[in-house]
């Protein structure tokens, strides 16, 4: 049976190996703040009824700071994927309406991926390993995939809306998956998902003006339009990429 490790003390005495609680200080952070964001009601702004009642300064503000503005969306929406606050989508559409369906489209995939990152290297160090061995033959098919080709994995995820986004930023911390390979899958696996969604957000100002004008909250039984009928579309397309490489792999 393989002895615990030892370290010596000043002494020159074995002494049990502890914890390495410092590792656990990012995650330890992320958690505070993902707190501090609920306790001070700040995901009330995330969503499509603040854009319905701000949407005319918020034009505005941006019209006149576009570089502000946009570092300012960049930011936010970085601490939004990093904390794990479930408003990426809304934040999507936000960024579409206010910058146009193209620029958003391109600062979303660079901050989504910056705050996935973050988190991902973040549980890595706090509780990879941790969690890998005691998670043992419950993930081990996740564990092949990863082991057999991390990249093709991983996009494969990414590119399927199947699972939660901030679970697919956190799984691949268990698996030993490089960082590189975690950014390159990331940022290309996101793109359809959030072009569509910015393309989305680009068309709902009709439909913001609607609701306000009746005194109703958006919703997205609401958002029925030409674009994001598109978009929608587009999103099923990219859900069904996953059966169509799985069907190449079986004939090759």
């Amino acid at each position: 049976m393989k002895k615990p490790e030892t370290k010596q003390n000043v002494a020159g005495e074995p002494q049990p190996s502890s914890f390495p609680f410092a590792k656990l200080i990012p995650i330890a952070i992320l958690v505070a703040g993902l707190a501090a964001a609920y306790a001070f009601g700040l995901t009330d702004y995330l969503s499509l009824t603040y854009l319905a009642e701000q949407q005319q300064g918020l034009k505005g503000f941006v019209a006149a700071n576009s570089v502000l503005a946009a570092l300012i969306f960049m930011a936010i929406y970085i601490l939004a994927v990093a904390l794990s606050l479930p408003a990426a989508s809304v934040l999507t559409i936000f960024g579409g309406f206010l910058f146009g369906w193209f620029q958003a489209g391109v600062m979303v995939v660079i901050a989504a991926t910056a705050g996935a990152t973050i988190l991902f290297l973040a549980a890595r160090s706090g509780f990879g390993g941790f969690l890998r061995d005691r998670l043992g033959s419950k993930a081990s098919a996740f564990a092949e995939g990863f082991r057999k080709d991390a990249f093709g994995y991983l996009l494969v995820l990414r590119l399927a809306p199947v699972f939660p986004f901030f679970l697919v930023n956190i799984a691949p911390a268990l698996f030993n998956v490089k960082t590189r390979d975690y950014v390159l899958a990331t940022a290309i696996g996101i793109m359809p998902g959030t072009f569509a969604f910015s393309w989305l957000g680009e068309g709902v100002g009709s439909v913001l003006d609607a609701a306000r004008a009746s005194g109703e909250s958006p919703s997205i039984s609401q958002l029925v339009t030409p674009q994001i009928t598109i978009a929608f579309a587009v999103l099923a397309l990219v859900a069904a990429i996953p059966l169509v490489l799985k069907r190449f792999k079986r004939t090759n």
